[in-house]
């Protein structure tokens, strides 16, 4: 079992940036791979970035590319997003979710999230 609990969303304006950090429990952290989804009001879901257990590979959709950086610390069991040049349509509530999957992009895959995280992009 992973619990996961997210904090450090909040207000920021355009261009600015926000770091959230999800913390897990359990003690198997490590071996799973962990991923950032959003979610935004009458939207579906969708896949913002993950990264393996051991921190070597990361995945990004397009839209946050060269924005976004994904990270983890297994010995704290975090895993952190750091959000660079916030715009509008990045407001959303976002989670972090846990999977055994190779595929880590879908988000049927994830067995664990947390209860989210609002981040709002004021223009």
């Amino acid at each position: 079992q992973v619990q996961l609990v997210e904090s450090g969303g909040g207000l920021v304006q355009a261009g600015g940036s926000l770091r959230l950090s999800c913390a897990a429990s359990g003690r198997t952290f490590g071996s799973y791979a962990m991923g950032w989804f959003r979610q935004a009001p009458g939207k579906e879901r969708e896949f913002v970035a993950a990264i393996r257990w051991s921190g070597g590979s990361t995945y990004y959709t397009d839209s946050v590319k060269g924005r976004f950086t994904i990270s983890r610390d297994n010995a704290k069991n975090t895993v952190y997003l750091q959000m660079n040049r916030l715009k509008p349509e990045d407001t959303a509530v976002y989670y972090c979710a846990a999977t055994g999957s190779i595929v880590v992009v879908t988000p049927v895959v994830y067995n664990y999230w947390g209860q989210g995280t609002q981040v709002t992009v004021s223009s």
